[in-house]
């Protein structure tokens, strides 16, 4: 009996605050991508603006969570696994959201079609680092 509950593990979610930062990442990098695609389509440059002011916003709030998982892998010394993936999807994702956000810098046609393919990119993996991060990490046994 003690080796199957030494066996058994339980997931945890992540801290509140934690979660809270996570939240901001997606839907700002998803909304900067649909003003790329309404720019893409209609050519107003207001929409390259506030994809723009939203691939900043995104920056802002994903980099306390990056830290916030950077410094949970070496807490926990486990660069392996789902806590050392969602902290390597989260770098990813930020370093690309930063690359997007200096190609969004330039003039509207610049950025064009570079900028709504580092959208896309970074949309995907702030939605598969968001689905790992909300799944929790193994913890102790139950």
């Amino acid at each position: 009996m003690a080796t199957i509950a030494a066996a058994r593990r339980v997931r945890r979610a992540p801290h509140p605050l934690h979660a809270m930062l996570l939240s901001f990442a997606f839907p700002l990098f998803l909304g900067a991508l649909v003003s790329d695609i309404a720019y893409a389509n209609s050519y107003q440059i207001q929409w390259a603006n506030f994809a723009a002011w939203l691939i900043a916003g995104a920056l802002l709030f994903s980099a306390f969570a990056v830290l916030w998982a950077l410094v949970d892998v070496v807490r926990t010394k486990r660069i392996q696994g789902r806590a050392g993936i969602y902290a390597m999807l989260l770098l990813a994702m930020w370093v690309i959201g930063l690359i997007n956000a200096l190609v969004h810098a330039r003039d509207g046609w610049a950025m064009m079609p570079t900028g709504l393919v580092l959208s896309i990119v970074t949309v995907l993996l702030a939605f598969v680092a968001s689905w790992i991060g909300y799944a929790g990490s193994e913890g102790a046994e139950a």
